[in-house]
């Protein structure tokens, strides 16, 4: 039917009401109130983490419908599947995705190359205009950072899981966006207590929304062991069996461990597993004689003290045992990084501890793996592609200065800053204080530039946010403590330092919550935060 003929047809059928004394039909153009005039939650200019630019425009709000397509090129097709996945739950649209120009309605376009050196490989370009989406970036990992920033202009209900009978506004503006550090991490403590592939997949999920990029998998400790080993079946089947307090334990097979690795890649996130060593050894000296100086197995621990177990340094199999499981679980780790540790061994001389560093970090190499490590290893002077962690909580750590200065990188996350277990008041019924209290502005109100004396922003590798699972056993656990502090660690490590303020940043914030809300989020409400 032309369009001419339609307009015939509907002012007829508008008369014939009049005639009969029914109320005529609503004018089909203000039917529903237009886009660029309807109310939207978020501006480009609320987004988590801040863009580098952004420019607001609500007379450029674009309305998504049941016409919309998702254009792509070759190297955005997966990226466009994932938005449209995430897009179809709450509109109930088909929202096909289709190849280059074809289809000519609306649409949400995703183009990969000439966004300009600027982006560099993470970045993005995005336009909201009214007639349409479009979101350039130099890479397909561009394109998804990009895709989250899109989806915080959307209604909070776009992440509802089934169909939601209302108009969809995508906020209009402009931004120009790309990150200050190329590592931007969480840590989750899978050995403390065990979390299942579901369980670490939501977490995944949770923080890609933030733009997080590496998930570092703690794999074992002193109550637990949780990667298969196949040349050591027992560290798995004997070592997986405990946990803290005495719960279940468990352990992921090496067909789960990759499934998770491709899971996070498909979220473009890089999974990197640690081994803690040569302290935190319990679990496996439990499961293996051999692994104890005397040759005795010790008696599994469920309880959380540390620093008391160490490998037995000047024992053979001891680096049998490292070559092993390094070779082993390099083989299913694409990343390029193996943590390995080396925190709060205590029980294991200073001495004994610069023998086993020099046994092991070449074991590393050999798997053609670079070496992460909690910032102890800094004073093994360790090869300049090995990135020490600083978990201390003072500004002051001659051993990574020093490593600084020789060319390593530093991750930052100090204890008193970024300990996502921390507790957030005394009152706060999950979670530790050994490392003070950390309440949302205590957790984002500082940077990592200036934090360590002598770690200067050309020093740093990024920021990382550990969760340590002592007092955590649900998800929910997990959800209390990472939100809200996480989002503020991810805009640390993507956002310009001139960019970040408190005050800015407890606005934008709060206007988070709604979304967590609709994704079943247990955040904690704190009282620095207006929300919404």
């Amino acid at each position: 039917m032309s369009k001419c003929l339609s307009r015939t047809v509907l002012g007829a059928a508008v008369l014939s009401l009049v005639t009969l004394g029914l109320p005529a039909l609503a004018n089909p153009a203000a039917a529903e109130p237009a886009a660029q005039h309807a109310k939207t939650e978020r501006a480009v200019t609320d987004v988590v983490p801040v863009p580098v630019e952004a420019k607001a425009d609500s007379r450029a709000n674009f309305r998504l419908s049941p016409a919309t397509v998702i254009r792509t090129d070759r190297e955005g097709r997966q990226v466009g599947e994932y938005l449209a996945s995430l897009l179809r739950p709450a509109t109930g649209y088909r929202l096909p995705v289709v190849s280059g120009h074809r289809g000519g309605g609306p649409a949400i376009s995703l183009e990969t190359g000439h966004a300009g050196g600027r982006v560099g490989t993470e970045g993005y370009q995005l336009k909201v205009s009214s007639s349409g989406v479009t979101l350039k970036a130099n890479t397909d990992e561009g394109l998804f950072s990009g895709v989250q920033t899109l989806r915080q202009l959307f209604p909070s209900a776009i992440d509802a899981k089934s169909v939601q009978h209302r108009s969809w506004v995508v906020s209009g503006g402009t931004v120009l966006d790309y990150p200050r550090f190329g590592y931007r991490g969480a840590m989750l403590d899978v050995a403390r207590h065990f979390f299942t592939p579901s369980q670490v997949k939501l977490y995944i999920d949770q923080i890609a929304q933030y733009k997080i990029n590496t998930l570092h998998l703690h794999l074992s400790d002193d109550q637990g062991w949780r990667i298969e080993i196949k040349s050591w079946p027992k560290l798995a089947t004997i070592g997986g069996k405990t946990a803290v307090g005495g719960g279940a334990g468990g352990y992921y097979t090496q067909e789960q461990y990759k499934d998770l690795v491709r899971y996070a890649a498909s979220r473009h996130i890089t999974i990197v597993p640690e081994i803690d060593m040569p302290g935190h050894t319990n679990a496996a000296q439990h499961s293996y004689a051999e692994l104890n100086c005397d040759g005795v197995a010790v008696p599994p621990r469920t309880d959380t003290e540390v620093g008391y177990s160490s490998l037995c340094i000047n024992k053979d199999i001891t680096y049998k045992f490292v070559d092993d499981v390094l070779r082993e679980l390099s083989a299913i780790t694409p990343g390029k990084y193996i943590n390995i540790g080396g925190d709060e061994a205590h029980a294991t001389t200073p001495e004994d501890y610069q023998t086993f560093a020099k046994k092991v970090q070449p074991i590393v190499s050999k798997y053609g793996k670079k070496i992460t490590g909690w910032h102890d290893i800094a004073k093994t002077a360790p090869p300049t592609s090995a990135i020490p962690q600083y978990w201390g909580t003072t500004d002051t750590d001659a051993n990574v200065a020093a490593a600084a200065q020789r060319g390593n990188k530093i991750l930052m996350s100090p204890a008193n800053k970024a300990y996502l277990d921390m507790k957030y008041h005394p009152q706060t019924p999950l979670g530790l204080d050994w490392a003070g209290l950390i309440e949302v502005k205590d957790g984002y109100d500082w940077d990592p530039s200036t934090y360590l004396k002598g770690v200067t922003e050309k020093n740093i590798a990024g920021v990382e946010a550990p969760l340590w699972s002592e007092t955590l056993v649900t998800s929910d656990n997990i959800e209390f403590m990472a939100f809200p502090r996480l989002p503020g660690y991810a805009e640390m490590g993507w956002s310009p330092k001139t960019s970040r303020t408190w005050d800015a940043y407890r606005l934008r914030l709060a206007k988070q919550s709604p979304r967590w809300v609709q994704q079943g989020i247990d955040f904690y409400r704190s009282t620095q935060v207006d929300w919404k």
